[in-house]
């Protein structure tokens, strides 16, 4: 108990200086308009349940809703109503933000639990310890474990349903017969990678049917499973209406008027093959409610192809290297190690193929269904934009882990050493990395300060350090000209940040002001410097520079089209307004590019948190970066890879 207060006090106190992550306005928003008003257009893609529980505290303290006159309520574009939401009115963001982040540290702490008694029950004290420990100081668990998202729900139902149901088999009675059943229903409104539960429990029970064959035959085993698999999809199926108030409708009546989905049906559906027509079967019988099934559909047509990076190279497909790699360069270097022992050491045990090994194996079963299923499915994913994609595995390894307990006595002192030895190293890497926890990086790519190289978004940087950006900019540029481009949905304003706003995602509010680039600080998220979600990521082409000096010579008009209205109506004489929009956003966004290239071998003056990009530029690095010619730009990038830059402002 005191191992998971530890975990949870550790994750939500990281947060305290961290603003708002990309997801996270989503999910408290979308969960309180869930109790609130019983609507489920908002962000259903996400799971109610984590939702509804983030936003727990809100719903308890009565904290109103914009009002469902506002056009993104009515259009459920849950980024600008969470924005409203936020910012605009009720408790401070940073209030609301702790309450859903509190919630969720509770589901985390109780994770330790399940991983420390599973442990203990195969290894014993010393195995539980060892389990639970790592499981408590996880960079990864530390991170995601006080952030107001599903991943850690969803985490703690994979492994408590397979677990659960593992008991159920093993032991016959109403109590874990009813716990099992519930666990997998509350999994399916958890999130959506829940579909995968069904498969896994099917597995377990065969190996369980396998493994009672021998003593009690195949009948009664197998129709025990079946009649079980029955009850538990009818339970399950009784606990998704539940969470959507028995209703079909996404739609409460009181705020339908003039309401609708984010993206149609015709959308969400469309490409999606298979499972469109059973999606259409089971909602036209009204099977399941209209969010759930909604909600799947928007995962199934949102993983077909999505914008990713990977060390230098970019993909809307994904690659199968992507979770490997992931794995191996955000979990510690003395986990991997503890791991590589532990593998050698089960090779060299080298079990008799037979009756023996099934023995050994059978107590792990739910543990490698798990692992084993949940690894093929990631290999397969086009979704490659998070580490946090994998944390349903860690526990899986996080338990094995308890073998080295047997390795901690007297007898074996140099064994019981090197595993004190790593143990303690997991502590220290924790530690040296706090708070900054989501930036964790290991050894094997040189450490958080060159994570950024490697992974982005909600592996590194997911909107959460503009306090500490405020910080560094009070004490290190007092008075000079901020220009941001952010990821995320914390506000700058709302931090104190004055600034000029560089291309940022998600796009919320009115149009970014036309402006130059003039000297100042330039502080850039790194998925914004790798420009994972832009239309020009990857190489600057001929083609992309050529286009960029022919729309470069409209700079002055843009700028003059801005200050001056007698030269704005002329302006407007030669192209409507629309054309000098159009033309002035495909401008920004290649300027932007043109300067992250170069930016992205320069060294940056300051790194916050690893995540947010800090650079202090003259009016000449400016103009070799972005006013100048193609072997301009050329020699700059040069000088800025040799560290011989003449334009360079001095690292302060």
């Amino acid at each position: 108990m005191l191992l998971a207060l530890l975990h949870a006090i550790l994750a939500v106190t990281a947060t305290a200086d961290k603003s708002m992550t990309a997801d996270e306005i989503a999910h408290l928003t979308a969960g309180h308009a869930y109790n609130v008003r019983g609507d489920f257009r908002l962000q259903p893609e996400n799971g109610n349940l984590p939702q509804r529980l983030a936003a727990l505290p809100l719903t308890l303290s009565a904290v109103p809703l914009p009002p469902a006159t506002d056009e993104s309520w009515k259009t459920a574009d849950i980024w600008v109503y969470g924005n409203t939401f936020f910012y605009e009115q009720g408790l401070s963001a940073a209030e609301k933000l702790f309450l859903g982040r509190a919630m969720i540290a509770l589901v985390s702490a109780a994770l330790v639990l399940v991983v420390f008694f599973w442990s203990r029950a195969l290894f014993g004290w010393n195995g539980a310890f060892i389990s639970g420990g790592l499981m408590v100081f996880c960079p990864a668990f530390l991170a995601h474990g006080a952030l107001a998202t599903s991943d850690v729900v969803m985490t703690f139902c994979f492994i408590a349903a397979v677990g659960s149901w593992w008991c159920h088999l093993r032991r016959p009675g109403p109590l874990w017969a009813t716990l099992s059943a519930v666990m997998l229903g509350i999994s399916m409104v958890a999130k959506f990678s829940a579909v995968l539960l069904p498969p896994m429990l099917m597995l377990i029970g065969a190996m369980w049917i396998w493994s009672e064959s021998t003593r009690a035959g195949w009948r009664g085993p197998l129709l025990r499973v079946g009649r079980s698999l029955g009850v538990h999809a009818i339970v399950s199926v009784a606990i998704i209406w539940l969470f959507f108030g028995f209703r079909f409708s996404a739609f409460a009546s009181e705020f339908a008027d003039g309401a609708g989905f984010n993206h149609g049906w015709g959308f969400v559906l469309n490409g999606i093959g298979f499972p469109a027509k059973v999606i259409y079967w089971l909602r036209e019988w009204r099977v399941l409610p209209e969010a759930w099934l909604y909600g799947l559909s928007f995962v199934l047509q949102f993983s077909r192809a999505r914008g990713a990076f990977m060390s230098g190279e970019y993909s809307v497909t994904g690659w199968v290297s992507f979770f490997p790699w992931a794995f191996l360069i955000k979990t510690t270097l003395p986990f991997l190690l503890l791991l590589l022992g532990l593998t050698i050491s089960a090779i060299r045990t080298r079990r008799p193929i037979g009756t023996r090994l099934r023995e050994d194996l059978l107590p792990f079963t739910p543990l490698l269904v798990l692992f084993i299923v949940y690894w093929i499915t990631s290999l397969a994913s086009h979704l490659n934009i998070g580490h946090r994609h994998i944390l349903p595995t860690y526990p899986v390894l996080f338990i094995a882990a308890g073998w080295a307990g047997r390795w901690v006595s007297f007898r074996t002192p140099l064994a019981a050493a090197g595993v004190l030895i790593l143990s303690g190293w997991h502590v220290v890497e924790s530690t040296v990395i706090r708070p900054h926890y989501l930036a964790y990086f290991n050894q094997v790519v040189g450490g958080p300060a060159n994570g950024w190289r490697h992974l982005v978004d909600s592996s590194l940087d997911w909107g959460q350090d503009l306090p500490g950006l405020k910080q560094w900019l009070d004490t290190n540029a007092p008075g000079e000209k901020v220009f941001l481009s952010y990821f995320g949905t914390g506000s700058p304003a709302y931090e104190g940040l004055t600034i000029t706003a560089l291309p940022t995602l998600p796009e919320v509010g009115p149009p970014r002001p036309w402006h130059a680039f003039t000297p100042g600080i330039y502080a850039i998220s790194a998925t914004m410097l790798q420009h994972v979600y832009s239309r020009v990521r990857g190489d600057w082409t001929a083609e992309l520079e050529k286009e960029y000096q022919q729309v470069r010579g409209l700079e002055p008009a843009f700028i003059a089209y801005r200050d001056d209205p007698a030269r704005r109506a002329l302006l407007l004489e030669e192209m409507p307004a629309g054309r000098w929009r159009t033309a002035w956003v495909r401008f920004e966004t290649l300027r932007f590019a043109r300067l992250c290239h170069y930016l992205r071998v320069r060294r940056p003056d300051a790194a916050i948190g690893h995540s947010i990009h800090v650079y202090r530029l003259s009016a000449a690095e400016i103009e070799a970066a972005v006013g100048g010619s193609a072997t301009q730009w050329h020699d700059a990038i040069e000088a800025a890879i040799t560290r011989r830059s003449p334009v360079n402002a001095p690292v302060k």
